[in-house]
């Protein structure tokens, strides 16, 4: 007759979905002791499990969803939500730790330790990401090996004061394909899954209080398919492992052995713990008597392979050592001679390894008649006190039309579910378009693109953001970013840039336009720089550059520089002054000469003409008896004079004329005043407005152009 009186409005139930049996546990917590007020077990009717792996996901839900119904008919209320473990059939363990520094001078709270384990879990999960990039992983459970405070070895974090904490943390991850068999084998009860943990992490929870975790102790939890193993140390559970064998290999042999069926051989099983005469139906119908020691001798080499592979393994999670002493819990460790062989491969006394069944299970309580406490029970009551302890669940959400599965750490955002789909990173957050990257007289420099939309993120029709937090069945849409415009940029835009730079030529100021390098060419202020270009602006030009850009041969003339003769290359700077002469070279002189000596000659042969012309006039009077007219006088023409110009920066030379005016450079300098260039013809000499009718003279500076 049940004890159960009236129960509180919030209970856990607890599910241990084994190789063998399911057994469910109802309770809740009081103070320090756990008060389990409804208990049912259900072996599967097949071998729809195997390994702790589930073959026959709907022979399991219909099991779960058996026992589910007897324990709602123990409490009287419907059961919803359900804590379960898995085994660690294929097991990952990874070791980290994390720093966090805190920006505050308060006490450290329960807050910032979840934070701080949840950025370790978060860090592992980046890990084993990385070693295992076609597999997805869970994390199933984890436990904190040390806390630290400023870089030093503490027990408890909470209420001191530190700049810096950080832990070694020891998570456990499970393939995605193991924990999807166990969501839908529970699925199928119609129950949704409360939190999830590992079976060694449960069972140790129970099998190893807190006080004893200062002893190097391991616990083995041999299952009917795999033994799971946790080893303490220190204070803290520093290692996970399992290895295959169990339980179901002893079963099988027997029934191999014996000709029954699986059922009857984990019947004849548990009878050979006892020193009594078996009795049997085989297959054929045929009754057998055995004895358990002949039974014991059928299955004694399995315990002996398989205790020993525990001690190895045991001994290669400790660091090649043994550990101080046992704990074995689950129904396989019954197995006549488990524990003896395990101390013997252990090299510990027998005493130092036993099962423990009762004795672990002094703090809970069963308010219900005919309970026997027992090793079977420390795992399916250690996962409900699991759930006090440590929040360890998934959660459903759906994100554009996908639907996907969280671990639930109750911190959940948008950005964890856009992780989990491979969403990309950067269609999460506005994106700026390509930059450009270019070096200006050697100092590297960026130009960043314009930045794009940021993304448009909707949390069941509302308008969210990356940090948005999330619960189970929220549904997502994120519709990606923009990429903003690529990066434009002109020389003339850079700071200090100036596009011209001033010369002193012949007393006149002039302007030219400054010298860019990009990649060894001459460009303008108007170049577009591209990514990658190495630019160089030119504060200076070179003598030949000047002449170049007047349209003058060097080689014609003498050039100075502030008062001295200039090289061809010779730099000019800014406010440099120049004088431009043409060169008077011997081949010009004797050129004149030879001009003027001809010249001469031709006036004295005009004058000779004459005085011919007279004689033969003075001859024709005389014969016709006419008077005498006095000699013509011809008057000598005087050599015209040359000189310099520049127009519109093209020297010009004129000749022919004792003096000139504006018109006459029109003779000279091809400019087109037929046909209208602009609204008016722009003249200057020397910077001053002019007419045509001005007089121009050596060295003037002339403009002409249609404005």
């Amino acid at each position: 007759m049940s004890n159960v009186g009236k129960l509180p409005e919030h209970m856990v139930f607890g599910l241990d979905i084994g190789t063998r049996s399911i057994v469910g546990s109802v309770g809740y917590m009081d103070r320090n002791k756990f008060k389990v007020v409804a208990h049912f077990v259900k072996e599967h009717e097949t071998r729809a499990m195997m390994d702790g792996q589930i073959h026959d996901i709907s022979m399991v839900g219909n099991t779960i969803d058996d026992v589910k119904r007897e324990l709602e008919n123990q409490i009287g209320r419907p059961l919803k939500e359900v804590c379960i473990a898995a085994a660690g059939r294929v097991l990952k363990t990874l070791n980290v730790h994390i720093d966090f520094e805190r920006d505050t001078d308060l006490p450290i709270t329960s807050e910032d330790v979840y934070a701080l384990e949840s950025l370790g879990i978060d860090k592992a999960y980046d890990e084993i990401r990385q070693m295992y990039s076609d597999t997805s992983f869970y994390c199933v459970g984890y436990s904190v090996i040390k806390y630290y405070m400023n870089d030093y070895y503490i027990n408890n974090l909470e209420g001191h004061k530190a700049k810096k904490i950080g832990a070694d943390i020891l998570a456990t991850f499970l393939p995605n394909d193991v924990i999807e068999g166990l969501y839908s084998a529970v699925s199928i009860a119609e129950l949704e899954v409360a939190s999830l943990t590992l079976e060694p992490i449960a069972a140790i929870n129970i099998a190893i209080p807190e006080h004893f975790r200062l002893l190097n102790i391991a616990l083995v939890d041999v299952g009917a398919g795999t033994s799971d193993i946790s080893i303490t140390k220190d204070g803290s559970i520093i290692a996970y492992g399992m290895i295959p064998h169990a339980g179901d290999e002893i079963t099988e042999a027997i029934a191999h052995k014996c000709l029954v069926d699986f059922n009857n051989a984990e019947e004849i099983k548990r009878a050979s713990i006892l020193d009594d005469d078996i009795t049997y139906t085989d297959i054929l119908g045929l009754p057998n008597t055995v004895t358990s020691k002949k039974v014991r001798s059928i299955y004694s080499e399995i315990v002996d392979n398989t205790t020993r592979e525990i001690a190895e393994k045991i001994i290669e999670l400790n660091g090649g050592k043994a550990v101080n002493a046992v704990f074995v819990v689950g129904g396989g460790g019954k197995a006549y001679g488990f524990t003896d062989k395990l101390a013997k491969y252990l090299n510990l006394p027998k005493e130092r390894v036993a099962l423990r069944g009762a004795e672990v299970l002094g703090d809970v309580d069963f308010l219900m008649d005919n309970v026997t406490k027992d090793p079977l029970l420390v795992t399916p009551i250690g996962i409900c006190v699991n759930h006090y302890n440590q929040k360890n669940s998934f959660i459903y959400v759906t994100i554009n039309d996908q639907k996907i599965k969280l671990y639930d750490n109750d911190k959940l955002t948008v950005v964890d579910a856009a992780a989990q789909v491979n969403f990309p990173n950067e269609e999460l957050f506005p994106r700026r378009g390509a930059s450009i990257n270019y070096t200006i007289n050697g100092v590297e420099k960026m130009i960043k693109g314009e930045i794009g939309e940021p993304a448009v993120i909707l949390v069941n029709g509302e308008l969210g953001n990356i940090t948005t937090k999330i619960k189970k069945n929220d549904k997502i849409i994120i519709t990606p970013s923009t990429l903003g415009e690529a990066a434009k940029y002109k020389v003339e835009q850079i700071p200090g840039f100036k596009s011209l730079i001033k010369f002193t030529v012949n007393g006149n100021s002039i302007e030219c336009p400054k010298f860019v390098n990009v990649n060894n060419e001459l460009v303008t202020g108007s170049y577009e720089i591209q990514d990658g270009d190495v630019i160089e602006i030119l504060d200076s030009y070179t003598v030949e550059q000047i002449m170049t850009f007047m349209d003058m041969d060097f080689a014609q003339y003498d050039v100075t520089v502030n008062g001295h003769n200039a090289a061809i290359d010779e730099p000019v700077y800014e406010g440099f002054n120049i004088t431009i002469k043409e060169k008077v070279t011997e081949p010009v002189v004797e050129e004149i000469i030879e001009e003027e000596v001809s010249e001469d000659v031709y006036e004295e042969e005009i004058i000779e003409e004459a005085n011919e012309d007279a004689d033969n006039n003075e001859d024709e009077v005389e014969n016709s008896d006419s008077k005498s007219e006095e000699p013509v006088a011809v008057e000598e023409t005087k050599a015209s004079d040359k000189i310099y110009v520049i127009v519109n920066t093209q020297v010009i030379n004129m000749s022919g004329k004792s003096s000139y005016i504006f018109v006459d450079i029109l003779d000279y300098y091809p400019f087109d005043t037929k046909t209208a260039g602009g609204k008016e013809v722009v003249m200057t000499i020397n910077g001053n407005t002019a007419t045509f009718m001005d007089p121009v003279h050596d060295g003037d500076i002339i403009e002409l152009y249609w404005s």
